[in-house]
């Protein structure tokens, strides 16, 4: 059976990125791509390296009849705006996997706080992240794709959560972005004199992935964490390096963390525990995050560093996953990619 996909929002990096994992996907038809400031174009003006790949032309929506038509929405638009539709598409039939903030936090009042007023918040979601949801995924009709820098922060502290082995105050995540999680809309910030040879922290104590990392590390915690999140832009185009650091409630050796890491996500086919530190080169163009710790005995610290390709594990790759999981497909397929390196 080939699953109908369509894509809402098809012009922007998360778009492009949905098309070319799709593209090589071979249980699914991408029957069409949609968005308003980019009506008629060919996706080949917008996304080259499509060229001879896919011969698609962005349409202007219509929700009610993606909703008849496809079998599964990818909703690839900023924030606040997938809000006003998605409920017509799920009306009419069809599944979602929602890329933006919109149905990520749980409390409405937090969303408002660090978004704007919320038109549907009746609408029921799933956290589409599948290494703690997985079954929740399978059955859901709408899933809200993390966040990347959530996604690289809540895997790195999963298993320590889970298990109990850091305290809960403080726990400081650190977290490194290329230039490409900005989006493709050209600002001042991102210009290439600006950004190049250039790191900055940005959006600090206020920065709207916090509460959503809070929000999940807390429910692997059983309860409050103090969260201290803070990111940067780095002169790379792809890729985060997040460096959480925590507090051992008992002394225990490095090795043994490992272990417990690998035991954690050893049914995980795209989580990589390493032995050595990760690096953002290692997992670039796939859907891969690689953790990598050290324990200190003398301050009773662990350091644990993921890393992820923020356009894919971090976003459309993710986005795959967890379609895969609501159609019952393979959960790797299409995502197998090699990473790219050098």
């Amino acid at each position: 059976m080939t699953f109908k996909i369509s894509i809402v929002g098809a012009s922007g990096y998360t778009g492009g990125e949905l098309l070319r994992i799709l593209k090589n996907h071979a249980e699914v038809e991408i029957i069409g791509v949609y968005g308003k400031t980019s009506t008629g174009k060919k996706i080949t003006e917008l996304h080259p390296h499509l060229t001879d790949l896919l011969d698609l032309t962005i349409k202007k929506p219509d929700y009610e009849k993606i909703g008849e038509k496809s079998d599964l929405v990818f909703t690839a638009t900023p924030h606040a705006t997938a809000m006003e539709f998605v409920p017509k598409i799920l009306e009419f039939g069809a599944k979602v996997v929602d890329l933006s903030a919109d149905y990520r936090l749980e409390n409405v009042e937090i969303f408002e706080e660090y978004y704007t007023k919320h038109s549907s918040p009746e609408v029921e979601s799933v956290y589409g992240l599948p290494e703690l949801y997985r079954d929740e995924i399978k059955h859901a009709n709408l899933v809200a794709n993390p966040g990347c820098y959530p996604t690289a922060g809540i895997l790195s502290l999963a298993p320590a959560l889970t298990e109990g082995l850091v305290k809960r105050d403080p726990i400081i995540i650190d977290s490194k972005s290329g230039t490409s999680g900005a989006g493709a809309k050209p600002s001042e910030k991102l210009h290439h004199p600006v950004c190049a040879e250039n790191l900055r922290a940005y959006n600090v104590t206020i920065h709207r992935h916090g509460p959503e990392i809070k929000q999940e590390v807390e429910k692997l915690a059983g309860g409050k964490v103090n969260t201290c999140f803070t990111p940067h832009l780095i002169p790379i185009i792809r890729g985060i390096l997040n460096t959480t650091h925590t507090f051992l409630r008992e002394p225990i050796d490095q090795g043994e963390v490992i272990s417990r890491y690998r035991s954690f996500y050893k049914d995980e086919p795209f989580v990589r525990v390493l032995d050595k530190l990760p690096q953002t080169s290692a997992v670039r163009g796939s859907n891969f995050c690689d953790i990598g710790i050290r324990t200190s005995e003398k301050n009773n610290r662990m350091t644990i560093i993921s890393v992820i390709d923020n356009l894919v594990k971090g976003a459309s790759g993710q986005a795959v996953q967890n379609m895969n999981l609501m159609l019952s497909l393979n959960e790797e397929k299409g995502l197998k990619q090699v990473p790219l390196r050098p």
